[in-house]
């Protein structure tokens, strides 16, 4: 059998992961699974180890850490044509792990996330693209642009206190709550063209359902659908966002005047100057941008539906 490449971050989830490397070992051994591992040293390491690699030769790549992990891993995977890219594993021991929700996983839900990657069942999924003026890259799970880049920023500097670090971002970000100028240009799967030119707090792009953990800000999202999903939150007071904020948990934010959405395949983002991207939790990437579906981009190892 071809082996699992798996690309270790030992610095994930503020160096948590390494208590669970043996275990994870272990428990391929024991599922008669042979593995190549390496550890990532260096940021974007591993996405240029997934670029250089031959995947004809394993199985599957495996992507053992955080959000972070994961997004150079598909960005290293999406680098290769498409008949060359290898089936994708999530093995969650990071802060975040927002994607591996989606799978059925919690933070550091490793075990289960060997149980899905040893299953071998296989499904395509969506993967988001996104083109400024100077680069591209892609995305799994969701890009923003506004208060979430903002929150994003200040949950790296408490990322130590867990899981509780995006609630308590948010919350800090919305004593100083900004509106930013954005004009938007949305086509959705019937080819109609939606303009949006107004004052928004944010706006995210989401391929899936979660971000920040626990935050179910896409809840009609499906990696499988060949859309993304738009989520705009428009002028609103500090007041209101504090009563709105508690449902994002359940997805019924949705619901709120002030929160507006759309199923798009393609979205472009314009705004006055520049503004900070945030791909999967990372800072890469300035508007103007356009973002669209790359419908069934890759096969990733998921829960059998039977």
């Amino acid at each position: 059998m071809k082996p699992l490449l798996i690309l270790f971050n030992p610095m994930a989830g503020s160096g948590r992961s390494m208590q669970y490397l043996q275990l994870i070992l272990t428990a391929l051994k024991n599922a008669q699974r042979p593995v190549e591992l390496i550890h990532t040293n260096h940021s974007g390491h591993a996405q240029q180890v997934v670029e250089a690699t031959d995947l004809s030769v394993y199985s599957g790549v495996i992507a053992a850490g955080g959000d972070g992990t994961l997004f150079e891993v598909i960005n290293g995977l999406m680098s290769h044509p498409a008949e060359r890219r290898a089936p994708l594993g999530v093995i969650p021991v990071g802060t975040g792990n927002a994607f591996s929700r989606e799978l059925g996983l919690q933070p550091t839900d490793w075990e289960k996330g060997i149980g899905i990657i040893t299953g071998n069942h296989a499904q395509s999924i969506d993967i988001g693209h996104a083109q400024s003026r100077d680069q591209h890259f892609y995305f799994i799970n969701i890009i923003g642009v506004g208060f979430v880049v903002d929150a994003g920023r200040t949950t790296l500097k408490i990322k130590k206190l867990g899981k509780s670090a995006y609630t308590l971002a948010t919350l800090w970000e919305t004593a100083r709550l900004k509106k930013h100028p954005v004009k938007l240009t949305m086509e959705d799967h019937s080819g109609q063209v939606i303009h949006l030119d107004d004052e928004v707090v944010f706006v995210e792009v989401a391929n899936s359902r979660f971000t920040g953990t626990s935050f179910l800000i896409a809840p009609e999202a499906r990696i499988d659908d060949g859309l993304l999903d738009v989520v705009i939150l428009n002028n609103i007071s500090r007041l209101r966002i504090l009563r709105l904020f508690p449902t994002i948990y359940s997805g019924k934010h949705v619901n709120y005047p002030e929160v507006e959405t759309h199923q798009v395949k393609r979205i472009t983002i314009h705004t006055e100057k520049p503004m900070p991207l945030m791909p999967d939790g990372e800072f890469i990437g300035h508007t103007p941008v356009t973002i669209e579906c790359m419908t069934a981009a890759l096969k990733m190892f998921s829960p059998s539906s039977d």
